[in-house]
């Protein structure tokens, strides 16, 4: 076995600079070999953010910075961002080859954060993980290198902030909308909400107010805990965590009332009884559609999805599997979850899957190898019209099967995403109306 796998569908761990283009204004520079960003923009399909993609600094190390080191080509290139760009926050970002030369690149960052500079620094290289896991490892390196030090320490605690930690920064293709909704929907149980990345931010004077939340919300199954952690260490501050995507009126409701709950014990003021309100209503704007959807169902004559299988992360297999086997009853089959989930979080994702339906297990394959995923759905046989959700890789997979398919991960070349979420009430139903769009879009 060569250990090489078919079909990756996350990057090596310096695509968390993505991270830092979600947040309005901040600039990833890399100190890495010139293919480094070129290859995460490659995957990251229309991410430039402010200076992302193919546009982020970089060193552009060679054999000369091999032998020679390049701490000198980094304390010039970061010289010539500030005289660039007018941005509020540079992220300093590793490479393999900067790694394995050893530069100290801590002490240059170092050096222009006690300038006066807002400059951070995180070590990425490839070798290191996923860009899930360096999510994390970026994030707490901006609460400890920059909120913390900018932070107003004379202000409060206040009981009704919360820092908001959901969807990873274009690794997931609606992380724009999700964020959105889950600010709204936070927002309309009471309390108030970092949100610290993307057009619903305010950029890095939000970042300045981590320190002074009451607690963290955490929303999924194992990336973005390490996060909520430190934030615990650090500050005290304890985590509300849901552990996977809530999507339409069941799994909404649920996170919504349970983090009422949460937020009352630990000092927020919150009024449960307008919270509750406040979910009945977005409960019967919900349900009003999905009666709505009924009437379709049953006078529409063709055949309609019977089953599905996902591949996606963990958060969206466990997510998707609730819904549309609760909420439309398309039932689940075999599921992959393709982030290459550590083995510590398995036995909890597997858990939760175990509880989807009382009535028949939902099978569910830890498996980051998307060719092996796939090999796996063509062999196996189930009676009625399937449906495939995955990534643009697998729309061959659909047609051979005769499924019906939706893209709703990454890679994905045949889809355009910008504001949609697929989390909360709005985002159930804008699933439902993509499932059954390509459904509708088979028949002429």
């Amino acid at each position: 076995m060569s250990g090489v796998i078919e079909q990756q569908r996350f990057m090596c761990a310096i695509g968390a600079m993505q991270t830092v283009v979600a947040i309005p204004k901040a600039v990833p520079v890399l100190h890495s070999g010139p293919g480094c960003g070129t290859m995460v923009a490659g995957f990251f399909e229309r991410s430039t953010g402010y200076s992302g993609g193919n546009t982020a600094p970089c060193t552009n190390v060679s054999e000369n910075e091999v032998i020679f080191g390049g701490v000198q080509k980094l304390e010039e290139l970061i010289r010539h961002t500030y005289q660039v760009l007018k941005s509020d926050l540079q992220v300093v970002l590793t490479g393999c080859t900067s790694a394995i030369v050893g530069d100290d690149v801590q002490q240059v960052a170092k050096q222009f954060a006690e300038a006066g500079r807002p400059l951070v620094f995180a070590e990425t290289a490839g070798f290191k993980g996923t860009n899930y896991e360096s999510h994390s490892v970026v994030v707490n390196a901006v609460i400890d290198q920059f909120a913390d030090k900018y932070a107003d320490r004379a202000a409060p605690r206040d009981p009704k902030l919360v820092n908001l930690f959901a969807s990873i920064p274009y690794q997931d293709p609606f992380w724009k909308g999700n964020l959105e909704e889950y600010k709204r929907l936070i927002e309309g149980i009471g309390l108030r909400v970092n949100v610290l990345f993307g057009p619903c931010s305010t950029g890095i004077a939000e970042w300045k107010t981590v320190p002074q939340a009451a607690f963290s919300v955490l929303i999924s199954p194992w990336y973005g805990l390490p996060i909520v952690q430190h934030l615990e260490e650090k500050y005290g501050q304890p985590y509300f965590r849901f552990p996977y995507v809530p999507i339409g009126g069941n799994e909404s409701s649920r996170f919504l009332r349970e983090l009422a709950v949460y937020a009352g014990k630990h000092g927020a003021d919150i009024n449960l009884d307008a919270a509750d309100a406040f979910v009945k209503r977005e409960e019967d704007a919900f349900y009003e559609e999905i009666d709505n959807l009924a009437t379709f169902l049953l006078e529409f004559r063709y055949g309609l999805p019977a089953f599905v299988h996902i591949l996606h992360d963990a958060g969206y297999v466990l997510g998707i599997s609730k819904f549309l086997l609760h909420e439309t009853g398309i039932v689940p089959k075999e599921q992959f979850v393709t982030d290459k989930v550590p083995e510590q979080y398995q036995a909890d994702i597997l858990k939760i899957a175990s509880g989807i339906s009382s009535k028949r297990e939902v099978p569910v394959f830890f498996q980051p190898d998307g060719g092996l995923a796939q090999e796996a759905i063509l062999n196996a046989a189930h009676e009625g019209r399937g449906l495939i959700i995955g990534c643009g890789w697998d729309k061959d997979l659909a047609r051979k099967k005769s499924y019906d398919f939706l893209s709703a991960a990454l890679p994905s070349p045949y889809r355009l995403v910008m504001t949609t979420p697929y989390a909360g009430y709005r985002g159930g139903l804008r699933l439902i109306e993509d499932i059954y769009n390509q459904a509708l879009a088979t028949y002429r």
